[in-house]
């Protein structure tokens, strides 16, 4: 902006102020006359001299430019974008990956003098000077794309306080001066191609689209180098006047004409010719408008369900220190750092994981089916999915988490403290015991019920002593070592088994493992009374399936413990990658023992352990679905089928999912939904394996599995079998052993 449309912004003007205006402009215009007419090299020599400005006593954001850009989140392909995160829409590129039309475009219409001047226009100040005070307005400015740019990076500075980002656009002589300063010394620093580069990164294309990037995508869905001649002055045009010009929010028969006056400037320098203007002139506006995704509730367009993914990954994010020292610092770290992040989530995992969910129950069913998918070796988070949308939206009344909902009904955590997953704590009672010393053939007749030494009362007591019962007695009771007491799921085995190792063995196995107490009744049990917690090997404590899946991962691992993590890696805007999202592993198992485990939950699914003991189980149907591929787990039906679960696990993925009411723990969801859970998990599991090689489980040794009490037997008729049992399997696998 010129000196007089400054001096008029200052005050209601009065004859004084006139007449003071006048004079100072005339001043002015005679002290830009003069330098203008000064020989090129003196001018050159007093510039360097003046103290207009030098490099190293600029801002730091001038210097190091700290705007601020959009971060984006891709699927662990590196390829497919799930969401993006912005304050200011905005992302930067090179100058050669920008259109030479669209750069010839900004520089003919707002600096046609940019390549030749030294980052002050005197003789483009002195023709605006002159226009405004003679004709009494303000309808041409002086400031060049090198003040343009000044003006653009001190009003944005995320660094900067408020009130200083706004002084960068005040209306004063002072503010104007220090911004002829700031341009003077840049330009004796950088180049003009670099100049103009970030000035086309930072420049407001109004409709929310700050820098050529963003204003591509958001007006033509393409990249600034795919930019036609045409649009390449739409987009130059709108520099001027953002909001009036948009031809998306403003008037678009302005932003027309306002691209004819751009092609008519790009003539006149020679960028193009007018052959070539007036053809782009004759183009009819075509506009292909796309929305860039902001957040984790953009993210989930109802199919693919990548919403609660993504707010697992927030959620991390603000922990890791990396990003900054405050929560507050990591959120602004997020939404304007301009990262690269590579996450863990499979795409098809994924897409299969929500497509189970939602067979097994629709969006608009109070009960859900939260499912996670974890990498042994790893802890990559594969995938996360549940029967709901991921979304903000209000729900009908009364309904608090369906159809939509934000909270972490996969990971827990903001109130979620999770589900029971039943017999599927049986695996921390067979650790603990294995850990202790006690083989795989360690063996108990196990009763209908079992009277124990903890005090209870109620329907589950005897004579004052808790006293669980098996759900299946003719199929469950009865003489049994680790490997058909975990294959039948038999209550009052484990107990027993707890019972000899101690409860507060069992309780610390599962910790280690992984599992969190987020109740708080579950965490006070833990830590003030684990010693007396005997029901805790039924799976009494609320967990998640993302918990669960990297417990029963840990197994596949053979006992190297990886921390759940939802990112590959994190690329700065400049390349260099952050140090996070790298495995965090320890090994909190002994390999022999979580072999031993995985022998024996080989037989819930249907197969046989590497040493012929499997006799019966609870979810055979999962060696058909991934036709004998080696493959482990375990179901979990809790209190009168309040929740039903199963987690299964081969070497490379391991899977977990719960059938349960988020709001209503009284609602048992019933034993007939466990086929369907066992079977949404395995074809999960098929998905994640498909393509990879087969990967057997290694055995365990000979100390850890004992001297069973007898061969395997096995009737192939009984049918006295809890839902889920596949009796065709059984047959089959009956006649393949007798030849």
């Amino acid at each position: 902006m010129a000196f007089a449309a400054i001096l008029g912004t200052m005050a209601t003007p009065t004859p004084l102020s006139r007449l003071f205006t006048v004079v100072l402009a005339g001043v002015l215009a005679g002290l830009v006359l003069a330098v203008v007419a000064l020989p090129g090299n003196l001018l050159l020599g007093l510039a360097a001299q003046s103290a207009l400005g030098n490099y190293a006593s600029l801002p730091d954001a001038l210097r190091t430019p700290a705007t601020p850009q959009r971060s984006y989140l891709y699927a662990n392909d590196g390829k497919t974008l799930l969401t993006t995160f912005y304050d200011i829409n905005r992302t930067d590129v090179a100058l050669a990956e920008i259109a030479p039309v669209m750069r010839q475009a900004i520089v003919a219409i707002e600096d046609r003098r940019f390549y030749d001047h030294g980052g002050v226009d005197l003789r483009g100040m002195l023709r605006a000077l002159v226009t405004n005070v003679t004709e009494g307005g303000t309808e041409q400015g002086g400031s060049t794309l090198t003040m343009q740019y000044v003006r653009n990076v001190l009003k944005t500075d995320p660094s900067r306080t408020a009130e200083e980002r706004a002084a960068a656009t005040e209306q004063t002589v002072v503010r104007k001066i220090q911004e002829i300063r700031y341009a003077n010394a840049l330009e004796q620093r950088l180049g003009k191609d670099e100049i103009l580069n970030r000035y086309l990164n930072i420049a407001y294309f109004g409709s929310g689209a700050y820098g050529i990037a963003a204003a591509s995508q958001r007006y033509f869905s393409k990249t600034p180098a795919e930019l036609t001649l045409a649009e390449s002055a739409l987009l130059a045009g709108l520099v001027q006047s953002p909001e009036a010009y948009s031809p998306i929010d403003g008037d678009a028969e302005a932003a027309l004409a306002r691209r004819g006056h751009v092609l008519d400037a790009m003539a006149e320098t020679g960028a193009v010719t007018a052959e070539q203007a007036a053809q782009a002139k004759a183009e009819e506006l075509t506009l292909d408008p796309s929305e860039q995704a902001n957040g984790c509730a953009a993210s989930d367009d109802g199919s693919d369900g990548w919403g609660f993914f993504c707010d697992y990954l927030r959620r991390w994010w603000v922990d890791q220190p990396e990003f900054g020292d405050t929560v507050d610092e990591r959120e602004q770290a997020l939404r304007r750092g301009g990262y690269t992040v590579v996450t863990t989530l499979d795409p098809q995992i994924q897409a299969t994981a929500q497509q189970q969910a939602t067979e097994v129950y629709g969006y608009d069913n109070p009960r859900a089916l939260p499912i996670a998918a974890v990498e042994p070796g790893t802890g990559r988070v594969l995938a996360m999915a549940v029967n709901r949308h991921y979304s903000l939206d209000a729900n009908p009344d009364g309904q608090v988490n369906y159809p939509n909902t934000v909270n972490p009904l996969i990971s827990g955590g903001g109130g979620v403290a999770g589900y029971q997953a039943g017999s599927t704590f049986k695996l921390f009672t067979m650790l603990a015991a294995l850990e202790s010393g006690r083989p795989l053939a360690t063996g108990f007749d196990a009763p209908s019920r079992l009277p124990t030494r903890y005090a209870a009362d109620g329907d589950s007591s005897c004579g004052g002593r808790w006293c669980p019962a098996n759900a299946n007695p003719d199929w469950m009771d009865g003489y049994r070592m680790m490997w058909d007491g975990f294959g039948r799921s038999v209550n009052t085995y484990f107990v027993w088994l707890a019972e000899q190792v101690g409860p507060e063995k069992v309780v610390e196995m599962a910790q280690r493992l992984g599992i969190t107490f987020r109740a708080s009744s579950d965490a006070n049990f833990a830590a003030d009374d684990a010693a007396n917690w005997g029901a805790f090997t039924l799976g009494v404590a609320a967990t998640t399936p993302l918990d669960l899946a990297n417990a029963y991962a840990t197994v596949a691992a053979e006992g190297t413990y990886c921390a759940p993590v939802p990112v590959v890696s994190v690329t700065a805007p400049d390349g260099e990658r952050l140090p996070v999202g790298d495995p965090s592993c320890r090994q909190v198992l002994d390999a022999d023992v979580a072999r031993a485990a995985t022998d024996a939950a080989r037989c819930p699914v249907g197969q046989q352990s590497a040493f012929g003991q499997c006799n019966g189980g609870t979810a055979t149907s999962v060696n058909r679905i991934l036709d004998g591929r080696p493959v482990a787990g375990k179901t979990g039906s809790s209190d009168q089928a309040a929740t039903e679960s199963f987690v299964g696990f081969t070497p490379q993925v391991a899977v977990a999912g719960i059938a349960a009411n988020p709001d209503d723990p009284t609602d048992s969801v019933g034993a007939a939904v466990q086929a369907r859970v066992i079977d949404a998990v395995a074809r999960i599991i098929d998905t994640a394996v498909d393509g990879e090689p087969e990967q057997d489980f290694a055995a365990p040794s000979r100390e850890l599995v004992g001297t069973p009490r007898r061969p395997v037997e096995r009737d192939p008729f009984d049918d006295r079998r809890p839902a889920g049992e596949d009796l065709l399997s059984d047959l089959r696998r009956w006649f393949q052993n007798r030849g």
